[in-house]
């Protein structure tokens, strides 16, 4: 079980937005650069990203993305729901009527504790703690540097 790099990069690509902290638009290529992603592929994380409400686009010369809420009502659990779908160990646990021994089967109970887990992590975290986290690590790298 691993998410994709939908899931991954979307996620970087909001932290990038909030960490910036301006409520201007920020061009495309500027978060592909920072992020490494090619902008091709980041054109095609926006959309979802804007038609869910997360962030907002701008077109033309001064044009971008930024942040359509703020960064306290994003939660993870949302984005990865968005551009993942449901977080699954296996395929019985979204269908149990696929699998006939589901009813009996000790194991899907764990898996289905391990999906309750994963969700409670992801909806208990939102994009400004990982600001917040993020800030954090930066601090330490420069304190690791500085000594």
């Amino acid at each position: 079980m691993k998410l994709s790099t939908r899931g991954r990069y979307g996620t970087r690509v909001l932290l990038d937005l909030a960490l910036s902290g301006v409520k201007a638009p920020v061009p495309l290529k500027d978060i592909a650069r920072r992020q490494q992603i090619s902008l091709l592929y980041l054109e095609h994380l926006i959309a979802p990203l804007v038609a869910a409400g997360m962030i907002r686009s701008t077109r033309g010369a001064r044009g971008g993305v930024r942040l359509a809420r703020s960064p306290q009502e994003i939660r993870l659990s949302e984005v990865i729901g968005l551009l993942e779908g449901s977080i699954v160990a296996v395929g019985c646990i979204g269908d149990p009527d696929g699998c006939p021994r589901s009813e009996l089967c000790v194991t899907r109970d764990i898996w289905g504790e391990l999906k309750k887990a994963m969700d409670g992590v992801l909806e208990s975290i939102t994009l400004q703690d990982l600001v917040e986290r993020q800030k954090g690590k930066a601090q330490s790298v420069e304190k690791m540097y500085y000594i």
